[in-house]
């Protein structure tokens, strides 16, 4: 007589039902919770406040300012969404294990992939919820600069996966830890790396790729009234196209070079979504191989202001690149959340509780 191992839940097919299910009872306990609704009134109110008093402070800063309006809305949104988000994810799996509820599923037909992708969508759904009510701000902000109905919808598209990446990582989090808060303090960790800590480390690392080089250099000659002449000296040079990438995974700066830029009447009205892709991308294409510094601007002949530098900066977007590095670390995230929600367990850590 021979035996076979019992199904385990790894062997389960995927189907979308099973998924859905999972979902609707995610968004069910939140939809019941008071918690989640103060939230929202106290999200409204804060965006509705600052986005109502940026008009006037900007006008009052000696320009229109309407592109620094809607950018700061945005990047406002981004921010407070990188906090609230890793909250509705990072307890997913060890909350739910914890009270004992999560064995009652697992003993189910439902398999660990749709336990976590359930359990994903229902996080991402209720993070789209506050930027859904964040969309008469935003909108407003983009009308007053005149962005296009496309620009709009590409950088919601972006500002939406971002918080889903977010919700990934929580549940991949709360999948490793026993303590509901150990997993929402890592998810915040994973949340300020790549948001801070990239800055931090860009920084670091700027005297790691600078040296002295021997670069071409556009000088005034002693007799003022000549034409300026090239000169070969040394110069320090901060190589900052080796290290640009660490920019480029920051969710702000991959928000800010998937916005579109409004038509500037003056150099103030580029925004802050504006100076930090202008930033960014000066970073990629690093020092000038070929310095200006002609100041009587009396160039010789074929040579112009216009030669330096504006041939340099390639209009390639950077956004695709950083976006693409958040899904992979989201990607992870729910990999590891479905590996971990694989039964039977092999190991578990003293005192946790299955059912």
């Amino acid at each position: 007589m021979t035996t076979t191992a019992p199904e385990t839940t790894a062997a389960r097919s995927f189907t979308w039902q099973g998924v859905r299910t999972v979902l609707r009872l995610e968004l069910r306990q939140r939809v019941r919770s008071t918690r989640w609704k103060i939230a929202l009134i106290a999200w409204f109110a804060l965006i509705g406040f600052i986005s109502l008093l940026l008009p006037p402070l900007m006008s009052s800063g000696g320009g229109a300012g309407n592109g620094w309006v809607f950018g700061l809305i945005l990047l406002l949104v981004l921010g407070l969404g990188l906090v609230v988000s890793p909250t509705l994810s990072s307890t997913a799996i060890n909350g739910d294990r914890n009270a004992g509820t999560l064995a009652i599923l697992q003993v189910t037909m439902l398999g660990p992939a749709e336990l976590a992708v359930g359990k994903l969508l229902a996080g991402w759904v209720a993070a789209l919820a506050f930027l859904a009510i964040s969309l008469p701000f935003l909108l407003w902000g983009a009308l007053l600069a005149h962005v296009s109905v496309g620009g709009f919808l590409l950088v919601m598209l972006v500002l939406a996966l971002l918080l889903g990446v977010v919700c990934a990582i929580g549940l991949g989090c709360s999948s490793l830890t026993k303590a509901p808060a150990g997993s929402t303090v890592l998810t915040y960790v994973a949340v300020v790396s790549l948001t801070v800590l990239s800055l931090i480390v860009f920084a670091v690392s700027m005297p790691m790729v600078t040296s002295d080089d021997r670069v071409d250099v556009l000088v005034v000659p002693s007799d003022a009234n000549a034409e300026c002449e090239w000169t070969e000296t040394t110069r320090t040079v901060a190589h900052t196209e080796r290290i640009w990438w660490l920019l480029a995974i920051n969710p702000f700066v991959v928000l800010a070079d998937s916005a579109p830029q409004p038509q500037l009447e003056n150099a103030w009205d580029i925004g802050p979504l504006g100076a930090i892709q202008e930033g960014v991308r000066y970073a990629r294409a690093g020092e000038e191989s070929q310095r200006n510094e002609c100041w009587s601007d009396n160039y010789p002949a074929g040579v112009s202001a216009a030669d330096f530098r504006d041939g340099e900066i390639s209009d390639a977007p950077i956004w695709p690149w950083g976006l693409a590095a958040n899904l992979a670390l989201g990607g992870l995230g729910l990999w590891v959340a479905i590996r971990r929600l694989r039964v039977p367990y092999t190991t578990l850590a003293p005192g946790t509780r299955v059912a």
